[in-house]
């Protein structure tokens, strides 16, 4: 059964929803697992049942549970927080597939670096009043100017969880 989310705005409820990261670190012995306190977005579903929108992270809310990690993070060995303190990821293309699936093409920005970002997300909680976006994606740190490596520690991918709840604007 295929669940249908009303044409409309919709804005995004932070305080229902996570954007988290983790990362195998210290030659993978370790996993660095961190959250964005302070998200923002919003989004249209076209009468086509199709969606585009916008999130927006606060860089300098990423918290790791390690304060001195958290400054280095936002460092410019890092996500250079001073020069770029939001990352955006903008979705050209929201489609419902089969059940929950959910299709989404877009475009992630960090530290001024753009890239395409495909990826299949789940559709959870969808009623008149609102409705989650589930997913997880992979992606390469080193695409977006992260390049920073003491000792060769940090190696692969770093996978971003998120739970994103929409509520409808009012008209």
């Amino acid at each position: 059964m295929t669940v249908a989310v009303e044409t409309g705005l919709w804005q995004l409820d932070p305080t229902a929803s996570t954007v988290a990261l983790r990362h195998r670190t210290m030659w993978g012995l370790v996993t660095v697992k961190g959250a964005f306190a302070a998200i923002a977005g919003q989004g249209e579903v076209r009468p086509d049942g199709s969606a585009v929108g916008t999130v927006t992270l606060d860089v300098a809310s990423l918290d790791t549970g390690n304060a001195k990690r958290d400054t280095h993070l936002r460092s410019a060995d890092f996500f250079d927080a001073d020069n770029h303190p939001e990352i955006t990821f903008a979705a050209r293309s929201a489609e419902l597939r089969e059940g929950d699936t959910v299709h989404v093409i877009g475009q992630l920005t960090v530290r001024g670096v753009s890239r395409p970002l495909s990826f299949t997300g789940s559709l959870g909680a969808a009623d008149a009043a609102g409705f989650t976006l589930n997913a997880e994606v992979t992606v390469d740190r080193a695409q977006f100017g992260m390049t920073w490596n003491q000792l060769g520690m940090i190696r692969g991918l770093t996978t971003i969880a998120t739970t994103l709840r929409f509520t409808r604007t009012a008209a």
